[in-house]
């Protein structure tokens, strides 16, 4: 079922900024994972029998596609690196969530990894799609492209009709990517949260030439993904007190990025992903 997120006002240090609400579309499928795989929810049933993707355990295109096959009634398959014991145990995040709605996981060695993931095109039939990681594919252009039309409607009201900037953050870059196409007349800014700028750059020109109106900013230092950070904790504090929570993986860099390089007025698509953050909070308790 399709739904339009709405935008919502937010004030942090002083400044207004305004949020495109897709955290609150859906449980499983919000933020960009619904835009992303917005084509594959329009997907008949009897396309396929079985969906396979990779990555790691406790990504949020892992739960969305878990939780689209579940209701498709596909077999879901995930290829990702050897799995802690401390995460098998886990009764909650998103690799448990994802089990209980049906996945099967395939664990590979690290060594082995990089070469299995290559093959796996190799052996697909016409009843089996492969997601590349974090839903990059050409596909998600679009979901995207329904979410820009969104915008500009909404930018159509008084209240809103003053934003000239748009924000989301990035891992892969389809998002930001594929954004900027379709709202040319908007500035849209991202940050890499995976790697650095050239990596992104590197991800994004393997779906299409960067467009001008698309700003990466550099975060003032290097950040490793999924690595603790004490500055991620407290924006992301500041910004629940704030009264919306955003995820704990991308979210903290993008606003971090927002707040020391910009000045305008801005629109922050909700990228999701808080079901992760039960898992992240775990680990920065017990950093503490």
């Amino acid at each position: 079922m399709y739904k339009i997120s709405p935008i919502s006002k937010l004030t942090l240090d002083g400044r207004d900024f305004f949020i495109k609400r897709d955290d609150i579309i859906d449980p499983y499928l919000s933020g960009n994972k619904y835009r992303k795989l917005y084509t594959l929810l329009q997907t008949p049933k009897n396309t396929y029998t079985k969906v396979i993707s990779y990555g790691g355990i406790q990504s949020n295109a892992m739960l969305a596609l878990a939780a689209i096959c579940k209701h498709k009634e596909w077999q879901f398959t995930y290829y990702t690196k050897k799995i802690s014991p401390i995460v098998k145990a886990q009764e909650y995040g998103n690799y448990y969530e994802a089990l209980s709605l049906g996945m099967e996981v395939v664990e590979l060695q690290y060594d082995m990894y990089k070469e299995y993931i290559s093959s796996l095109r190799l052996s697909l039939d016409e009843n089996t799609l492969l997601i590349d990681q974090g839903g990059a594919d050409t596909d998600a252009k679009e979901g995207l492209e329904v979410l820009a039309l969104e915008i500009r409607e909404q930018f159509k009201q008084k209240e809103f009709s003053h934003i000239k900037a748009i924000s989301t953050p990035s891992g892969t870059g389809t998002t930001a990517l594929y954004l900027a196409l379709s709202l040319p007349e908007y500035t849209i800014y991202t940050v890499p949260c995976i790697g650095d700028s050239e990596y992104l750059k590197v991800q994004m020109q393997a779906l299409h030439s960067i467009p001008k109106n698309l700003i990466i900013l550099e975060p003032k230092k290097k950040y490793h993904f999924a690595k603790l950070y004490d500055e991620f904790l407290e924006i992301y504090n500041k910004l629940k007190e704030s009264g919306i929570e955003f995820d704990l993986l991308y979210a903290p860099s993008m606003w971090l990025s927002l707040l020391g390089e910009t000045s305008q007025s801005v629109l922050y698509v909700h990228s999701g992903g808080l079901s992760g953050n039960v898992s992240m909070l775990e680990r920065y308790k017990h950093k503490c």
